[in-house]
Formats: structure tokens, sequence, C-alpha cells
């Protein structure tokens, strides 16, 4: 007779938000993702945790991850863009480049991403 253990993968929100948050960077049109003044909250929270424990986690700064008590995965995106593509385009860009990445790296499904434009810089000549 053999049993097999049962064991359980547990992605972290922080690991899904500095996927989201590489993923993110990678799209076209990005020009960095800004931590807006929830994130510069959460950033700060996550620097006293990191001289605590005396670990260096990956950049995740203007990115935020929540799950609900139905496992719905969401994440928001504070993003700088550039003026030579228009908003809407590299939103939506931004979404399906989330979506897709941290399922693929992580394999849980997003429910919902949204994007939010802080600025735009014009184009350097």
């Amino acid at each position: 007779m053999t049993t097999e253990a049962i064991s359980e993968v547990v992605i972290e929100a922080p690991v899904i938000a500095a996927v989201a948050a590489q993923a993110a960077r990678a799209t076209p049109g990005v020009v960095r993702l800004e931590p807006g003044v929830r994130g510069l909250v959460s950033t700060l929270v996550r620097a006293g945790k990191q001289r605590l424990t005396n670990v260096d986690p990956a950049a995740s700064e203007g990115v935020r991850v929540r799950k609900n008590a139905a496992g719905e995965l969401s994440v928001q995106v504070d993003v700088v863009i550039s003026a030579a593509r228009a908003a809407a385009v590299v939103g939506h860009a931004v979404q399906q480049e989330v979506s897709r990445v941290v399922f693929e790296q992580t394999g849980q499904q997003v429910d919902e991403v949204s994007v939010s434009i802080l600025d735009i810089e014009p184009e350097r000549r």
C-alpha cells in the first residue's frame, strides 16, 4: 500500500508582484514603474522588513497584489509611459503582458489587472 504525501505550493504576493513588475517594465511604451502614494507606504514597510531579515527581494515598486477571500487575484500597476504611444494602447498591453507572464511563471490566474498611468514623458530628441 502506497500513500502519497499531500503537499501545497504557495506563491506569496511579493513574488507575484515582482513577476508582474518585470512584465510591466518589459512592455513597449512603459518608461518605468512608479510606486504612487500607496506604494510608497508598502515600500517603506518592505524596506523595514528587509533590514530586519537581511533579505534583498526582487524589485516590485509600483505593483500591488491582492487575493480576496474567494481566491481571485488582483494586480494593480502604476506606470509612467512614453508620449510616443497612445496611453490606452500601452495600458491594455500592460494588462495583457502582466496576466500572461504571471500565469506562465507562477501558474496563478490573474483575474484583474488595473493600470494607473501616473505620467506621460515627452519624447527625447
